[in-house]
């Protein structure tokens, strides 16, 4: 996995260009994501807003020969469940959109945890901590660092609070195609792995357990759940390391908070 581009200047503003589009996806889905809606209207709505109103692709949708414009991972799914008209959200559900867009050959990919008012306090703090490992290891992105830090401070801070990390699926690398090298493991060692370098763009995406870290996929043979059937928890941005540090390309605007410049 040592095949890694390092995207110049005008690959990295289109990058730039893709993961902005993508973060207004979130910021119309957090008006509608709401109890009573079902996967397949909130599948639908992205899929329209993404060519209707940003002129781009719903990069999922025909990849691998899968057929929608996200995944939609409610409570015990861990990645890859499929939307439905016949799976419609209760007050008590926490659920993971996870969306991929490409625009003038660029692909940017980035998911959210939503809580239903009425979810329990042991899915809030589930959440919470997925969401919290993911901005710490983002935090970590600079040149020089390694991919070990990475994985090592995610699986540290889930391990902590009882938590555990899934490892059969991780982040990628990302550009003109969905999965690029390298590959981000959600648990490793300090100062082992790959050196980071500026140019190069990868998504973090922690995929957090509740019980067990064993998974099992469903007959369909995309959705993923958790084999003990407790919670999971999925959180995703894309990255670029810069020049001193690191850039999320698909940063939305309620977490512009989050970001210091360490």
């Amino acid at each position: 996995m040592n095949d890694v581009t390092i995207k110049s200047d005008e690959q990295i503003a289109l990058m730039r260009e893709s993961g902005k589009l993508l973060a207004q996806v979130f910021v119309m889905l957090d008006e509608v994501v709401k109890p009573g809606i079902s996967t397949m209207e909130v599948n639908n709505l992205v899929d329209q807003f993404i060519t209707q109103e940003l002129n781009a692709r719903p990069a999922s949708k025909g990849q691998y020969g899968y057929q929608f414009a996200l995944n939609s991972s409610v409570n015990n799914v861990v990645c890859h469940g499929v939307p439905s008209d016949a799976q419609v959200l209760s007050d008590t559900d926490i659920v993971n959109f996870d969306i991929t867009l490409e625009k003038h050959g660029f692909i940017t990919d980035s998911s959210k945890m939503y809580v239903m008012p009425n979810a329990s306090e042991a899915a809030k703090q589930l959440v919470a901590v997925t969401q919290q490992a993911m901005w710490q290891a983002i935090k970590l992105v600079k040149p020089g660092a390694r991919l070990g830090d990475i994985g090592h401070i995610i699986s540290k801070l889930a391990h902590q609070n009882g938590y555990s990390v899934v490892r059969e699926y991780c982040g990628h690398g990302i550009g003109e195609q969905m999965h690029e090298a390298p590959n981000v493991l959600h648990y490793g060692k300090p100062n082992t792995g790959m050196k980071l370098q500026p140019g190069m763009t990868f998504t973090i995406e922690p995929m957090i357990n509740q019980g067990s870290a064993k998974i099992k996929t469903k007959s369909d043979g995309w959705t993923v759940v958790t084999k003990d059937k407790g919670l999971s928890a999925q959180t995703e941005h894309t990255i670029l390391v810069t020049d001193t540090g690191f850039e999320v390309l698909t940063l939305r605007p309620e977490e512009a908070a989050l970001i210091t410049n360490e």
